[in-house]
């Protein structure tokens, strides 16, 4: 059985036409939902996914589920959405597969790095997770420019039709041979519509399809870590779970005597030791989800970026079912 990951932005075709013409086996469709920008592109989207649901039944006869994303710029929020989705298809029996041709960026690279770490964590699903993209035939936004221009030049020579009829004593109106005045094109309307259209080509021809750098959580950069998840030892998940409680710890030894005290274990040299050597193999040159600052003769130890990644997608994990 097969489940189809499917972000939807502003596309249709890339998202279902794959799938019609290669014959794809779609058992069910979960459709990810998100607020993009204005009013109008949040409708035109929930508009398409409408549509899709629709047509994923009709046409491939698949089970469809819409599920919305709460910020499509948070992509921690996202990464973690989508490695509890994969891994809850995978649990179910299903073979996995994410579109990310779609969406803005941080929701379909989270998706896609989510699906990545879950092959890395489930070695024997491997084969049952696939992250896909879809190329499109074309763009439409240089058709739509182009046909802007023909448009604003046709309205540039109506205005000049307009304006040589009133230099020439005429009203303040085109009108074609065999129209009534009821027919007459307004030149204000004409004016305020070419000057529209003459703006907003100025804008694509200098800028392209977007316009500036939208701040998001006090940046104007979305950092896009490359989580590649490891297989992580019981011990060191605790270590993991802590630094994700407490946030900072001052030492290593300071960690371990709050790990002691939490499975009431006796704090030795042992102990200390044991929680050290776990660290360094979490840390920079091991799995990478600790880090630490040199603080005199000790180390602050902390949560790596992709460290907090993994506590957040593994939170839903009972620590205390391990035997330490």
């Amino acid at each position: 059985m097969q489940t189809h990951v499917v972000p939807v932005g502003f596309d249709y075709d890339r998202l279902i036409a794959p799938l019609v013409r290669d014959q794809f086996d779609v058992d069910r469709v979960v459709l990810l939902e998100g607020a993009v920008g204005s009013e109008a592109n949040v409708e035109y989207s929930r508009n398409l996914s409408q549509k899709l649901e629709t047509d994923f039944r009709n046409l491939l006869g698949a089970e469809t589920e819409r599920v919305p994303v709460a910020d499509v710029y948070d992509y921690d929020a996202a990464f973690e959405q989508a490695y509890d989705l994969i891994n809850g298809e995978l649990d179910a029996g299903r073979e996995v597969w994410v579109n990310v041709s779609s969406m803005p960026r941080p929701v379909s690279f989270a998706f896609a790095t989510a699906a990545h770490s879950v092959t890395l964590e489930r070695q024997a699903d491997r084969d049952r997770i696939h992250t896909y993209y879809t190329a499109p035939e074309k763009y439409l936004e240089t058709e739509l420019a182009e046909e802007l221009r023909a448009d604003r030049d046709l309205l540039r020579d109506l205005l000049a039709a307009v304006e040589e009829g009133d230099a020439e004593g005429g009203s303040e109106a085109a009108v074609a041979d065999g129209a009534d005045a009821s027919d007459a094109v307004e030149v204000d309307r004409v004016r305020e519509r070419l000057s529209t259209a003459t703006d907003l080509l100025a804008e694509f021809d200098e800028r392209g399809t977007t316009i500036g750098a939208k701040e998001v959580n006090g940046s104007h950069i979305i950092e896009l870590p490359v989580a590649s998840f490891s297989n992580v030892k019981p011990f060191e998940e605790v270590i993991l779970f802590k630094l994700g409680e407490h946030g900072e710890f001052e030492s290593v030894s300071e960690l371990a005597k709050a790990l002691a005290a939490e499975l009431n274990e006796e704090y030795t040299d042992s102990f200390r030791s044991k929680v050290i050597y776990n660290v360094d193999r979490l840390g920079p040159g091991g799995k990478g989800y600790v880090e630490q600052e040199s603080h005199g003769k000790s180390y602050r130890t902390r949560l790596s970026r992709i460290g907090e990644l993994w506590v957040r997608a593994h939170t839903a994990d009972d620590a205390s079912d391990y035997d330490w």
